[in-house]
């Protein structure tokens, strides 16, 4: 599936994405650094064992994404959402947030995040801790199919 935001193209799918691409973001959000070359094959690797994946792409680089691990029926986790910084406070996570949701819709939804995200989080409906470190937000789509009235208990 290919669908237009904001002059980007946003893909789904978890197959054939450039583990160059992945590693960029990764490196960029400072998630890895000085990893040996012969483990870049994880980066492609962790989209092809997800269960869900959007990418955003301004032609040919890959400036976005968000890859989700799920049963498909009761429960997922955003494992790691990423936009790099030129492109940030454009809406992109947020309509990476509101595609993801879209899969599992009445499913309860678990986003491991640090505190600076948690604002994120919680405009995209997310329940979200109380402290001030890391910690897991919680997006439960049975409360909100209850609240869009699909659901009577």
């Amino acid at each position: 599936m290919y669908q237009y935001y904001e002059g980007l193209i946003i893909r789904e799918g978890t197959e054939g994405v450039p583990a160059g691409e992945v590693k960029k973001l990764f490196e960029e959000a400072d998630w890895v650094r000085n990893l040996p070359e012969w483990q870049s094959e994880k980066f492609k690797l962790i989209f092809e064992n997800s269960t869900w994946a959007f990418t955003v792409w301004n032609q040919d680089e890959m400036i976005a994404m968000v890859r989700i691990i799920s049963d498909r029926i009761m429960a997922a986790t955003i494992m790691d959402l990423v936009v790099s910084a030129p492109y940030r406070r454009r809406g992109i996570a947020k309509q990476l947030i509101k595609l993801s949701l879209q899969k599992l819709p009445h499913g309860d939804w678990f986003a491991h995040t640090s505190a600076n995200n948690y604002e994120l989080y919680r405009k995209c409906g997310f329940d979200v801790p109380d402290n001030q470190n890391n910690g897991t937000c919680v997006y439960y789509g049975y409360i909100q199919a209850r609240k869009d009235g699909h659901r009577k208990s």
